[in-house]
């Protein structure tokens, strides 16, 4: 039995930052051409590959990709610190039931071009709230933003020389990651999306699971699975709810969506996993690399890499000598790099 045979449905769950390419993810993965549109819009029924249930700021999107059917759910960032407690249990609890009775693969969305701390917290937290084997058995990193790379440069290159910290998550994850982001125009994509969904089989089958489980996911599925029961009972016109029996398959499927929607309260121990609800300003760090990236756009992206390694350098030893040894270090990576790339042509 071949892998999408084994799993007629693959349910994926897409987590990131605001901006980390969530909804550009959805549309590569499904095909689809409006979905930033179709994410702000409350949709009943699920008509087509195209159609989308929103809830909670989450969206559920169901299609086709690679001959598998294919289940992708985005959510907000709700591990952001800034979230609030309330509106972040609801986005957990909306993500998990529509999710339910679990997923094959969680897909962090980590663009290449910033650092890695949000995307490390947001590991914690998911450790946190379902367990290790959330991150080191059912998560995939998802790279995004990959055109800040340089034309020939490979992304494994580019994790290994210059972003140690993105290299981290990956090994937190058990060394899975991908990019949907192709040079290569629209058959290289669907490559790409193929690729993608074979990791996430083989991950699945290297877990011993059928998908990823755990007591907030059993709690979701009992407390959705009752609710169709509910739904279907309301649709009949009947008072006293029928025993699940007397439901048939396709009234319970029929209401498994409005159900799976209804589901926004499970017991999540927010305040344990975020003892803080404060909002926290951004790091110093953080602000520093925001304004090194933006004023190193203009450069052409021969010398942007240098020119940014130079001004790090500058910042932080300081004073005229960290100006001086920061244009230093900038000007002999800029020139390693000239006479590098002459050698090559």
């Amino acid at each position: 039995m071949s892998a999408s045979a084994s799993h007629p449905e693959l349910r994926l769950v897409l987590l990131g930052r605001t901006g980390s390419g969530k909804t550009s993810a959805v549309s590569t993965i499904l095909g689809l051409q409006d979905t930033q549109q179709q994410d702000t819009q409350q949709q009943d029924t699920q008509e087509g590959p195209e159609a989308a249930a929103v809830t909670q700021g989450c969206s559920k999107h169901r299609g086709e990709a690679a001959g598998r059917q294919v289940v992708v759910v985005s959510s907000p960032a709700w591990f952001d610190s800034d979230c609030d407690p309330t509106e972040r249990r609801r986005h957990i609890s909306s993500f998990i039931s529509l999710s339910s009775p679990g997923p094959h693969a969680f897909l962090l969305c980590v663009p290449v071009n910033q650092p890695a701390d949000g995307e490390s917290k947001a590991l914690d937290v998911l450790t946190e709230l379902f367990g290790p084997s959330a991150v080191g058995t059912h998560t995939i990193i998802l790279f995004t933003h990959t055109e800040e790379l340089e034309e020939d440069e490979r992304l494994e290159d580019y994790l290994v020389t210059w972003r140690k910290d993105l290299g981290e998550l990956v090994e937190r994850c058990g060394d899975r990651y991908h990019t949907l982001e192709t040079r290569g125009g629209g058959e290289a994509e669907r490559k790409a999306v193929e690729e993608l969904l074979e990791k996430v089989e083989q991950a699945v089958a290297e877990s011993g699971t059928q998908h990823f489980s755990c007591p907030l996911y059993q709690e979701a599925e009992e407390r959705v699975r009752e609710r169709q029961v509910e739904v279907a009972r309301q649709r009949r016109g009947e008072e006293d709810s029928p025993p699940e029996d007397d439901v048939t398959e396709e009234e319970m499927e029929a209401a498994r969506e409005e159900a799976e929607r209804s589901v926004d309260d499970l017991d999540v121990d927010v305040d344990g996993i975020f003892p803080s609800a404060s909002v926290s300003p951004p790091s110093f760090l953080w602000g520093l690399w925001e304004k090194l990236t933006c004023w190193t756009k203009w450069l052409p992206s021969f010398v942007r890499r240098e020119a940014l390694l130079g001004a790090l350098v500058g910042l932080f030893v300081g004073g005229p000598f960290g100006g001086m040894m920061g244009a230093t270090v900038g000007s002999v990576a800029t020139e390693v790099k000239r006479r590098n790339t002459q050698k090559t042509k």
